[in-house]
């Protein structure tokens, strides 16, 4: 069995929009930890679109915190797609409608109802100690590093656009064996040559980061068309939420279809998706099982999840419906309460816009401080 994951760096389209999208969130946070968001972000040939709802006593410079971000992802030249001084910042904000005001605030977090409908996956493995997959695990890693030797200057004449792809040879269809593939996407400037990037991306990005999960017979594919000059918002258009694979768990495991940047934690496609992860990694982490994946379902307006589904792939320890009943007592997965128990009104969220939202262990999600209440349940 072979799996593959992909990863993009922060300079990528979607990913700008997504870093837009979640630095007007943190900057609402910053000035009001209750304000409601709902902002997308597209972005093409030197424009960028802001669209959505808010609701914050703070107020948005809308021009400065797209600037800013731009200017910190590295777009500073035309050349690369967009300039983050010239380029043109258009704004479609409105205040968030009433109708879903009034079906989300409540006097308390218990009563905080759900911001809107929808059904949410969580996932962990054992085959890392991030508890990740290790395809996506090994797809950042590399984007993250492509990121590191461009803005340092590792690797000269680099553009802000990239992309990894890794496969994984698994043995039994459950360890992984091997990295069979590794394909890299990296935008340059015409004064590399193709020889001389490919070269300088085995030496200082492949072989350092899986170079111990490769062998003589792993295939590479670097810049596979033979240049990547055009990338950035000229190459392609980008738009919020376009890479929701990406953002969890490389294509294993399930996805309920909702984006998370650009959203208040009051919206359960993002804080539902985290506290899934949250329940998942206590289970793998108490040893219940070697793999879970946790489904959580919600109605707009309404408080406890609709509905709670375990499934531990034929590694658990105990029953799908014990563990169900062991994370009911151990967990309140009401959107207040996991808003309160993650911290998710502070201004964290821009940290998540690249590179993935799970396996990182400054997010409080990552917090394996369940394991010994769920233990204690499924003995009861």
């Amino acid at each position: 069995m072979i799996i593959t994951s992909e990863s993009v760096t922060e300079g990528h389209p979607d990913k700008i929009c997504d870093n837009i999208s979640d630095a007007i969130l943190d900057n609402m946070l910053k000035q009001d930890p209750d304000s409601r968001c709902a902002v997308e972000t597209a972005t093409k040939n030197g424009m960028v679109i802001l669209l959505g709802e808010i609701r914050t006593e703070g107020y948005v410079d809308f021009q400065k915190v797209t600037r800013d971000t731009l200017k910190k992802i590295g777009y500073t030249d035309p050349k690369f797609g967009i300039d983050h001084q010239d380029c043109a910042v258009l704004a479609s904000v409105q205040e968030q409608s009433p109708d879903i005001a009034q079906g989300v605030d409540s006097d308390t977090e218990e009563e905080q109802g759900a911001g809107d409908q929808g059904m949410m996956y969580g996932y962990a493995t054992d085959e890392t100690p991030e508890l990740m997959p290790l395809p996506i695990t090994l797809a950042h890693k590399l984007t993250k590093r492509l990121a590191e030797v461009r803005t340092t200057g590792k690797i000269p004449n680099l553009g802000p656009d990239g992309k990894s792809q890794v496969s994984v040879e698994y043995e039994n269809n459950r360890t992984p064996k091997r990295v069979t593939a590794v394909v890299i996407a990296q935008q340059h400037t015409t004064e590399i040559s193709e020889k001389e990037l490919r070269e300088a991306i085995m030496q200082h990005v492949i072989t350092p980061v899986i170079g111990d999960w490769t062998d003589e017979q792993t295939k590479y594919h670097i810049n596979a068309t033979g240049k990547f000059v055009i990338g950035g918002p000229e190459g392609d258009a980008g738009l919020t939420g376009r890479k929701i694979i990406v953002d969890t768990y490389g294509g294993v495991g399930s996805h309920g279809g909702g984006a998370f940047s650009g959203k208040d934690a009051s919206k359960v496609d993002r804080s539902g998706a985290y506290a899934a992860r949250w329940v998942a990694k206590n289970v793998v982490a108490a040893g219940l099982a070697k793999r879970c994946e946790i489904q959580l379902s919600y109605a707009i307006g309404v408080a406890a999840p609709i509905s709670i589904y375990v499934d531990t792939q034929g590694t658990g320890k105990v029953s799908n419906k014990k563990l169900q009943q062991a994370i009911e007592k151990a967990f309140d997965l009401r959107p207040g309460i996991i808003i309160k128990d993650l911290g998710l009104k502070k201004p964290i969220f821009s940290q998540t816009a690249a590179y993935g939202h799970f396996g990182r262990k400054e997010f409080p999600w990552e917090a394996t401080n369940k394991t010994e209440e769920l233990k204690k349940a499924t003995k009861d």
